[in-house]
């Protein structure tokens, strides 16, 4: 039995998924808080890249919120081409191809689903690759500027819109697969 691998990311109306802390303002609520303890509940497995890594494992560890409380304990695997091997904060690298690996780790058997946190080049490969089933995209009313998860690097994707809802703040949350 196959395992469901998601990815949840924050944009602006612009595409921009890059620092959302600088555009999200006052657009999370209640609501959205709930959305993303629903698509975190029952993963067991986390992939992220190196970088994000790198900023989340000296910041998470000994704070006390609902995130904290989910990163910390959960598996991470981390996809790097400079770190091998186990690694601290409950990781590991990831050893090959980074999408082999996730398809591999996705047809495992195991239980508990695997979310792909970040950072953009991360989610972008592996949802492009075909390893990530559902990529949700939660758009903030903003105009954001940095980096795009989708930029002009890559081609004309077909997708398709598996789930959606507005929030009460305005946020459109749009869940795709890729279209076969």
């Amino acid at each position: 039995m196959s395992r469901k691998v998601i990815a949840h990311l924050f944009n602006s109306v612009n595409g921009v998924v890059e620092s959302p802390d600088q555009w999200q303002f006052d657009q999370f609520g209640a609501e959205e808080g709930e959305l993303m303890g629903a698509s975190i509940g029952g993963v067991t497995d986390v992939i992220i890249g190196r970088k994000l890594w790198d900023e989340w494992s000296q910041y998470w560890p000994g704070n006390d919120d609902p995130f904290a409380n989910f990163i910390n304990p959960v598996r991470k695997h981390v996809v790097s081409s400079t770190l091998s091997g186990e690694l601290d904060w409950n990781s590991v690298a990831i050893d090959g191809d980074p999408v082999d690996y996730v398809k591999a780790l996705r047809d495992n058997g195991s239980d508990g689903g695997i979310s792909v946190t970040g950072g953009i080049e991360t989610v972008r490969g592996l949802f492009l690759g075909g390893a990530i089933d559902t990529l949700t995209l939660t758009t903030h009313p903003a105009v954001g500027v940095g980096r795009r998860l989708f930029d002009e690097t890559v081609p004309i994707t077909r997708l398709t819109l598996v789930d959606s809802t507005v929030t009460s703040l305005g946020n459109a949350v749009l869940t795709y697969s890729l279209r076969d």
